[in-house]
């Protein structure tokens, strides 16, 4: 029987490599012979973006570390120090600080083109998990990377979110003794959240975005049509007919992307760095006091539409626990999308007028929220907020049935472009 030689064999030194670590074997798996639809349009960009935030975030936050003092005598005069004192120091400062929201903003874009284009659906449910995975790790780390600079909205807001540990019953005040180490936010509490910001979290968040990926290209991407491109091959080669070599194809495409976000996000950190407040809020210039409350206890604008949603349910015998319910629920939802969408039909392109007015006015919703969550109190703000945190979850519980009440369009056999 002849041998058959391998057309992908290489020699010298990366031959070298390849005998003993599948480079070559994972460039072409992963970039020039994976295979993705030919029709990506602009809300493909979030998913490289959200790479190259997290990347920034990791050298960045490495960078921070080295002068950072995690005790709470010292941490906010380290990050004075930082910001004065460190060669370019309050440009790394800031490229973390700017770089935290940006992060938010991809992934939030990220996920609602998984939304509107049906990706969570079969056989992606896997992505859809690892990614809401990688959403409550994110969501975590941001929190612990928020207090560290203890200043006194970092203070506040420890206190605040801890403390809805304690709404548990029977066990809440032991837990939230356990999580601060102390009876009040301090010294050991700064130090764990540091723990985790630092070393943990980090580790895990990686860990589920190479899970992330792996899925995705094991199963390959989906595209605006919904359509798998998988079905229709070339007879000969079996490269599908509608796909495109992810390199160079779209390699120089999401360059593109990179290049706009970079101009945006650089503008941001040189003229803006801040803000308006909103990214990093006034009180958080202050050191912490555990004796002067501020004026407004804010989260930062990323837990917006959460903390509107906890602040907006009625609490129980005195008690914070239906909020608490309510604003994990809020994320715990997302895990469960795959199975409460029942339309047979992929793409928002092809479903019914319905669902799309309520899938806009979803973002919508989405968005006052959040904005209504780093407001102070009102009888107004708190009205808005319970019809904004009722809407979040009749939107997702409509997609059981909403279907049966439009006529969707018929979705194309190939991509369309």
């Amino acid at each position: 029987m002849a041998i058959v030689p391998n057309p992908y064999k290489t020699t010298g030194f990366l031959g070298w490599i390849d005998d003993r670590f599948p480079l070559t074997k994972l460039w072409r798996d992963h970039l020039t012979e994976y295979y993705a639809p030919k029709n990506f349009n602009f809300w493909y960009y979030f998913g490289s973006l959200a790479l190259l935030v997290l990347v920034n975030q990791l050298l960045s936050g490495i960078i921070l570390a080295m002068h950072y003092k995690p005790s709470a005598a010292e941490a906010f005069g380290s990050v004075e120090y930082i910001m004065r004192d460190v060669p370019w120091g309050n440009v790394i400062r800031y490229m973390h600080s700017t770089g935290a929201s940006a992060f938010f903003i991809v992934v939030y874009m990220h996920m609602y083109r998984g939304l509107i284009y049906g990706s969570f659906k079969k056989p992606r449910e896997l992505i859809w998990l690892f990614g809401c995975l990688i959403f409550l790790v994110l969501m975590a780390e941001a929190f612990a990377g928020y207090v560290l600079p203890w200043g006194q909205m970092s203070y506040w807001g420890a206190q605040v979110i801890i403390s809805l540990f304690g709404t548990i019953p029977f066990i809440g005040p032991d837990i939230v003794v356990w999580v601060q180490g102390d009876y009040i936010p301090s010294d050991a509490t700064l130090n764990r959240l540091f723990s985790l910001h630092v070393v943990a979290l980090p580790f895990v968040l990686v860990g589920l975005v190479v899970a992330h990926l792996i899925a995705l290209h094991e199963v390959g991407s989906n595209n605006p049509d919904g359509v798998e491109i998988k079905k229709h091959k070339d007879p000969e080669t079996k490269i599908p007919l509608d796909g495109i070599g992810f390199h160079p194809y779209y390699t120089v495409k999401d360059l593109v992307g990179v290049a706009m976000f970079l101009i945006i996000f650089v503008a941001v950190i040189c003229f803006a760095p801040d803000g308006g407040g909103y990214l990093l809020e006034k009180p958080n210039f202050q050191e912490a006091n555990p004796l002067v409350t501020p004026e407004h206890i804010t989260p930062a604008w990323y837990f917006g539409a959460f903390y509107a949603m906890l602040r907006a349910t009625p609490s129980m015998f005195s008690s914070a626990l239906p909020g608490v319910i309510v604003m994990f629920g809020a994320v715990l939802i997302l895990f469960l999308l795959p199975w409460l969408d029942r339309n047979p039909i992929k793409s928002i392109r092809y479903k019914g007028n319905l669902t799309k007015l309520l899938t806009l006015i979803f973002a919508i919703d989405f968005v006052m929220l959040n904005y209504l969550g780093m407001q102070p109190t009102s009888v107004l703000y708190t009205m808005l907020s319970r019809i904004g945190t009722v809407y979040y979850f009749a939107f997702f519980f409509s997609l059981l049935f909403i279907h049966n009440f439009e006529k969707s369009k018929p979705v194309p056999e190939r991509v369309t472009g």
